[in-house]
C-alpha cells in the first residue's frame, strides 16, 4: 500500500497552542531550567564528539569517559532517582527477564514535579526475545501514603519513588528499571532515529488540535516526532477515548523498538545519544541499554504482546465528585502471573476485563471502533479457535 503524506500542518490559535503544550504552576521551575540549559548544550556536544571518536577508533579511556558522562545525564539531576535504590530489583538485561516502568510525562526540562500522561509496564525476556506492554490508565485509583488519588498524580506527591511504589502495589510485581521521557523528549527521540514506520487503521486517523498541530492520516505512514506525539495523545475523537490513546502509545513504542532493534544506522548513534542525554531519565546505564538492545536484536516488534489493565470507569467509580478508573483485581492478578511467566498476558485492549490477548500487529489490523465494540480480531483468538477445532 502506498504511503500517504501525514504532516498536514495546522497553525493553532494562541489558545489552542496553550492547550496542547502548557500547564499551570510551572513558574517555579523555569529559573532552574534556564540555569541548566547551558550545561546541557555543552554536555550534548561533548557526548557527540566522544561517540564520533569512538566510532573511528577511540581509546578505552575515551569509552569510559563517554559512558560516565552519558550515565550521569541519563540519571537526571543529582539525587532525583535516589529514592528508587531500595525499591527496584536487580536484573541482568542481557540474560534475565525484567520489568521496566515507562512514563511519558508533561514535564519540561529542569522540572521535578509533573504528571504522567502515559504509564506502561513492560516485561522483557532477552533470552526468549519476547516482550509485553501493559498500559495503566492514568486515572486509575490508587492510595499513596493514605491518600486516594489518580495514579498519574503520584509523581507530584513523591516523585519516581511514589510512581514505582504505586505500580508495584497495584500490580503485585517487582520492577527492575524506571524510565521517563517528556513530550519534547519523545519528539526528539523519534526524530533522532529518523522517524518511525507505522500502519494506522482506517478510523484511527488523527485530526485533533488538542493533541497536536498536525493531522495524521490512515494507512502506511512514516511519522516524524511531532506526528508520533500527536498520534499518541489524541483521544477526544474516539469512542473509547483514553483506551484508544493507550493503544496508540503502545503502537508508537513498538514502532520505535522496531526501528532501534532492526534498522538503526551506526551514523545515527551520536544524535540518538544526544537526544537521550537531554530528555530521557532512567535508572538504566549505557551498558544496560546496550545489553538489552543487543539481546533483542532481530526480534519482530509486531509480535510484542499488548494490553491494558482490566478496568472500568462509570457512575460507580466517582469519589468525592472525582472520576476514577477502577481495576478488576482478580483479573489483574491472573494477568500479571501470565506476564511474569513470559506468556501471553491476555487481558483487554479497551475498557473491560475480557480478551484473549493481542499483539502490536493486531492493533494495526483493527480500528478503534472494533476494540470499543468488542469486534476486534486477534491472532491469539484465532490460535485458540484453531486449537479448539483440532481437538
Amino acid at each position: 500500500m502506498a504511503s500517504k503524506p501525514i504532516q498536514h500542518m495546522r497553525r493553532p490559535s494562541t489558545g489552542a497552542a496553550s492547550r496542547i503544550y502548557s500547564r499551570e504552576n510551572v513558574g517555579r521551575y523555569s529559573e532552574r531550567a534556564r540555569q541548566r540549559k547551558r550545561g546541557r548544550r555543552v554536555r550534548r556536544g561533548v557526548i557527540a564528539t566522544l561517540v564520533i571518536l569512538l566510532l573511528v577508533g577511540g581509546s578505552a579511556l575515551a569509552l569510559t569517559i563517554a559512558k560516565n558522562i552519558i550515565n550521569g545525564s541519563l540519571h537526571g539531576a543529582s539525587g532525583y532517582l535516589n529514592g528508587l535504590s531500595g525499591i527496584l530489583t536487580d536484573a541482568n538485561t542481557a540474560k534475565d527477564p525484567f520489568n521496566i516502568l515507562l512514563l511519558g510525562t508533561d514535564g519540561r526540562p529542569g522540572e521535578d514535579s509533573f504528571r504522567s500522561d502515559s504509564i506502561i509496564l513492560a516485561h522483557v525476556d532477552p533470552v526468549k526475545k519476547t516482550a509485553s506492554l501493559v498500559s495503566i490508565p492514568r486515572d486509575t485509583k490508587v492510595t499513596y501514603e493514605g491518600t486516594t488519588m489518580k495514579i498519574n498524580e503520584t509523581h507530584s506527591y513523591g516523585g519516581p519513588e511514589a510512581v514505582v511504589t504505586s505500580v508495584k502495589e497495584l500490580c503485585g510485581v517487582d520492577i527492575a528499571y524506571y524510565a521517563e521521557v517528556s513530550f519534547t523528549g519523545m519528539v526528539s527521540l523519534v526524530d533522532a532515529v529518523g522517524g518511525i514506520d507505522l500502519y494506522i487503521p482506517e478510523g484511527d486517523a488523527v485530526d485533533d488540535p488538542d493533541a497536536g498541530p498536525v493531522r495524521v492520516d490512515a494507512g502506511q505512514q512514516h511519522l516524524n516526532g511531532e506526528a508520533a506525539l500527536t498520534f499518541s495523545r489524541a483521544r477526544h475523537q474516539f469512542a473509547d477515548g483514553d483506551y484508544t490513546r493507550m493503544r496508540h502509545q503502545r503502537m508508537v513504542l513498538g514502532a520505535l523498538a522496531q526501528k532501534i532493534l532492526n534498522h538503526m544506522d551506526i551514523t545515527q548513534i551520536p544524535s540518538l545519544l544526544s537526544s537521550l542525554s537531554d530528555m530521557l531519565i532512567t535508572t538504566m546505564d549505557v551498558d544496560d541499554i546496550v545489553g538489552v538492545i543487543t539481546a533483542m536484536k532481530g526480534m519482530d516488534a509486531s509480535n510484542i504482546w499488548s494490553a491494558n489493565l482490566p478496568s472500568h470507569s462509570d457512575e460507580s467509580t466517582y469519589i468525592d465528585g472525582k472520576s476514577y478508573v477502577f481495576v478488576y483485581e482478580d483479573e489483574l492478578e491472573e494477568m500479571m502471573q501470565r506476564m511474569e511467566a513470559g506468556e501471553n498476558p491476555g487481558g483487554p485492549n479497551s475498557s473491560g476485563k475480557g480478551g484473549d490477548g493481542a499483539t502490536l500487529g493486531d492493533l494495526a489490523n483493527n480500528t478503534s471502533d472494533d476494540w470499543a465494540n468488542g469486534e476486534a480480531t486477534t491472532s491469539a483468538a484465532s490460535e485458540a479457535s484453531a486449537d479448539s477445532s483440532s481437538s
